[in-house]
């Protein structure tokens, strides 16, 4: 049997090489596909924890400002959110709230104040114009955010329930 050339051999390994080539760039790009994917979902994940902790945040602020408004006998509304950290109208102060929470929308501590028709603060709203992902499943007083195009409608409002004299209507946005 004779022997194949040598000036075969060089010829056949570079068309294998081309084929690894290309199968190599199609693995590539099968894998940056399948990262984009999980990418996706990453971030997915990420905004729906972000509106649980909006959510929990949102509920500490509008407790805070219940505590404020009910300690105090002129029953007056927090003229800053500061005051919910040292309430300094009895002889002991209060603490209505441990911190001040950034908000996780945007991660700063930029609220939207929401004021009170008197004077004083009756609520907060996150800054972000992101759409949510949330949309409906609210409950108690957060139902009023179904169907909210952006997060800086999701409005938590304290307004006392127990005396039509102190009943507040919020402004709508």
């Amino acid at each position: 049997m004779a022997r194949p050339s040598s000036a075969g051999e060089p010829m056949r390994r570079h068309i294998n090489t081309g084929f690894t080539y290309v199968g190599l760039l199609i693995a590539v790009a099968l894998l940056g596909i399948a990262l984009a994917a999980a990418g996706t979902v990453w971030r997915t994940q990420a905004q729906r924890e972000r509106e649980q902790e909006l959510l929990f945040i949102g509920q500490e602020f509008r407790n805070a400002i219940a505590s404020y408004y009910r300690a105090g006998a002129g029953r007056q509304y927090p003229q800053s959110l500061d005051d919910l950290l040292v309430d300094n109208r009895m002889a002991q102060p209060l603490h209505h709230l441990r911190r001040l929470y950034a908000d996780p929308m945007t991660g700063a501590p930029d609220w939207t104040l929401i004021s009170a028709p008197s004077l004083g603060i009756m609520g907060v709203a996150s800054s972000s114009k992101e759409e949510p992902l949330k949309k409906d499943g609210f409950s108690g007083a957060d139902e009023s955010f179904k169907d909210k195009t952006c997060y800086c409608d999701w409005q938590f409002v304290y307004t006392p329930r127990n005396s039509r004299r102190h009943r507040i209507q919020v402004p709508a946005t």
